[in-house]
């Protein structure tokens, strides 16, 4: 493509500066910005890079169809919410326009595995206007490439086991609120507990109705599967909650959180697989204390035996930048909801967006 690609931002919140920043010193602009913050509403979206103006001004999501149709961007990135339920409307939107979508929804990563209806719909809609919906980030990589790199170099393995933490306040509220950070020990177990731990015949019901919540890992365990040719079987996840061990602040939840009660959850997905290979991974997601750091780690169990460790990764960063490096592999694919293991590996790249698109 000889023209820079043009990017429409939906979703002006803490993860915008970043993928708005990384955009623009990969070659690329950012023609659109939406947000339903009034706050932020009326601002150059400058003022969320931290940057001088660049002359797009954040407007309300209201007006997103109209701006589509008026600018024609190529690529959306929404960085707004976890769930594909949560951000169907503004794909919808998107797809109508014919602008395909990369986004950072945990959900959409691999929404087959949980919620396949609205999957489907989004599918057959996205084929139907020729455009491409993609969910990636940090997962892609850390959770779904590397894994599968190390698998490929073990003879034979028993179990995947995988441990991340992140800090929820790097996210935003929508995800804090995800993941219970906040609510009472009641709260937690009638709100998130006991919709996560359901029988496989209610779980179906609710994937039927569209009402089944999975935990990020979820996904991940559909994704990796898929990557490396495994058939699962049986799955099921379990959601703890963290708590405090002293009284800790949130900016993001404008609260305090005191000893003993919760900052946040973690969520533990089992799976069973046809080729006698478990799945066994976990993600803790929290308001952090002093002493807490993201980590993730984890083991392909087998002959040979072997662990990565990542300490203090910059989850924000990561998902960012592999957000906006996957923008040529997602106009390049097919039409449809694709997942980023139909893309391949995400590459660095050297070049501007608009030089990897065919």
């Amino acid at each position: 493509m000889e023209r820079k690609i043009k990017v429409a931002q939906i979703g002006c919140g803490k993860m915008s500066e970043y993928t708005m920043r990384y955009v623009f010193e990969k070659g690329g602009e950012v023609v659109i910005a939406v947000d339903v913050n009034k706050n932020i509403i009326g601002k150059d979206i400058g003022n969320i890079m931290n940057t001088s103006d660049k002359g797009i001004i954040i407007e309300d999501v209201k007006n997103l169809e109209k701006k589509l149709n008026e600018v024609k961007p190529d690529i959306a990135i929404v960085t707004t919410m976890s769930l594909l339920n949560d951000i169907e409307n503004v794909v919808r939107v998107c797809i109508k326009c014919g602008v395909n979508v990369i986004t950072t929804c945990e959900e959409a990563f691999f929404a087959s595995n949980s919620n396949p209806y609205l999957y489907n719909e989004l599918d057959t809609l996205a084929k139907s206007k020729n455009v491409t919906i993609t969910g990636c980030g940090y997962q892609d990589i850390f959770w779904g490439n590397l894994v599968a790199c190390l698998a490929s170099s073990t003879h034979k393995i028993k179990k995947i086991i995988g441990l991340s933490s992140y800090n929820v306040e790097d996210y935003g509220i929508a995800l804090a609120h995800a993941h219970g950070a906040g609510l009472s020990k009641n709260e937690f177990d009638k709100n998130i507990k006991a919709q996560a731990e359901i029988s496989e015949e209610e779980r179906d019901r609710l994937k039927r109705e569209r009402l089944f919540a999975p935990s990020y890992m979820w996904n991940v365990a559909g994704w990796l599967s898929e990557k490396i040719g495994l058939h699962i079987t049986d799955i099921n996840q379990e959601c703890i909650p963290t708590i405090a061990k002293c009284d800790i602040h949130s900016d993001t939840l404008k609260m305090d959180i005191k000893t003993g009660e919760i900052t946040g959850m973690n969520a533990i997905v089992k799976a069973k697989t046809e080729e006698d290979i478990e799945i066994e991974i976990e993600c803790i997601g929290k308001v952090y204390d002093k002493d807490d750091a993201d980590i993730n780690k984890w083991t392909i169990e087998g002959d040979p035996t072997t662990t990565m460790i990542n300490e203090k990764p910059d989850t924000v960063c990561l998902t960012c930048a592999d957000i906006v490096n996957r923008i040529p592999d997602v106009i390049n694919s097919r039409a449809g909801f694709v997942a980023t293991y139909e893309m391949g590996e995400a590459k660095y790249l050297v070049k501007d967006l608009n030089e990897y698109v065919k």
